[in-house]
């Protein structure tokens, strides 16, 4: 007889609770919810069905094909959720019942938004490449445009690679403004050439807050150093390990 599978590893985040929603962990490696990671697509596939009905029960998981764009795609009905053929973008956006939008992630930010009292949702995945371009401003607007008031919209930030986890160089330093100096702490030189450490949650959070939205949280959860939890790009790099997973985040009208 087939085990049981393992339940999910789910976080929720005050802000959002008026709204489904739902940050997933890997449950000790047992969930991998990415394309891109180890396992069978039509197991995976399986998977991530499973936990949008955890979410919205008979909900319809919509997710885009990320590639670290400002792109967002309003979504009026789902698409199969297959390894080809998904839109390409990093945010979607929706006014639908019974879908339910999902970003994968392993270091990057997931931020999930609601609109409750419209009645509008999205979910956006974050990495210093798309927050840099727009995907948040680009995401708000995107809700904006289906009916959402600004103001109106809570938001919050799930399982992200923290600031001592994550060193930059020079190169990666170059791409931000003097004004975003207050993200950065200086840390060890290595090779002799200085490096910094960057706090991509507070990048994310102060973009969240300049586009005008009424709330954001920070469920302060860290993917690299909660290694039975969540799958981390950086931490997989530096074991060396072929692979790496991706958790999901989850959010729904209803």
């Amino acid at each position: 007889m087939a085990a049981d599978p393992a339940p999910f590893d789910i976080t929720t985040a005050a802000a959002l609770d008026r709204v489904p929603h739902g940050f997933f962990g890997s449950s000790g490696g047992a969930h991998q919810f990415g394309y891109g990671g180890d396992g069978e697509a039509e197991h995976i596939r399986k998977t991530r069905a499973m936990a949008a009905n955890a979410i919205v029960t008979d909900g319809h998981v919509v997710t885009p094909h990320q590639v670290h764009s400002p792109d967002v795609v309003t979504v009026t009905e789902a698409w199969e959720d297959s390894v080809a053929g998904r839109p390409v973008a990093d945010a979607l956006v929706t006014a639908q019942r019974g879908i339910v939008l999902g970003i994968v992630t392993a270091d990057c930010a997931p931020v999930l938004f609601a609109d409750a009292q419209a009645g509008i949702v999205g979910a956006a995945h974050a990495g210093w490449r798309g927050a840099h371009g727009g995907v948040i401003e680009n995401t708000v607007a995107a809700m904006e445009a289906l009916g959402a008031n600004r103001a109106n919209i809570a938001c919050a930030i799930g399982p992200t690679i923290a600031q001592a986890s994550y060193e930059v160089d020079e190169a990666f330093l170059a791409h931000f403004t003097d004004g975003d100096a207050v993200h950065f702490t200086p840390a060890p030189e290595r090779e002799g050439k200085p490096r910094w450490q960057f706090d991509l949650p507070s990048y994310c959070i102060a973009r969240l807050t300049a586009s005008g939205v009424g709330i954001v949280e920070n469920i302060a959860r860290d993917t690299y150093g909660e290694s039975a939890r969540y799958y981390s790009y950086r931490r997989a790099t530096q074991r060396n390990e072929a692979n790496y997973g991706r958790q999901i985040s989850m959010i729904s009208v209803g």
